[in-house]
């Protein structure tokens, strides 16, 4: 059975999977939101776990379906990362917006590739 932390994990990696491809960072994300970005930071580090209503939100927002947040086969269905670049994604995430974006392109331009 799977623990809270493994969990958290598995929605962190998907979340910035997510914000990747839709081109968002943790700012965006959460002005778009109305939450803190401290709340969505600990969501995406995988620090505290989101309440299944804040789950359907995120849903809402990238136009997933739960299991695409919560499996942790999420990741693979739609556009696989690695774990590198998905340490990349979380620093790019949690810097100053120009450093954000230069990340961002980067890895775009490594994964088309």
């Amino acid at each position: 059975m799977i623990n809270e932390e493994n969990y958290n994990k598995i929605i962190s990696k998907n979340l910035k999977r997510l914000a990747y491809e839709h081109d968002k960072t943790q700012a965006d994300i959460a002005r778009d939101l109305g939450i803190s970005k401290a709340t969505l930071s600990s969501w995406m580090t995988g620090t505290r776990t989101p309440k299944i209503e804040n789950i359907d939100m995120l849903c809402r927002y990238f136009g997933v379906d739960r299991s695409a947040i919560m499996e942790p086969d999420g990741i693979k269905r739609t556009s696989p990362i690695s774990e590198e670049q998905a340490e990349l994604i979380q620093l790019a995430l949690s810097s100053d917006p120009e450093t954000v974006h230069i990340v961002l392109d980067l890895l775009r331009r490594l994964t088309k590739t």
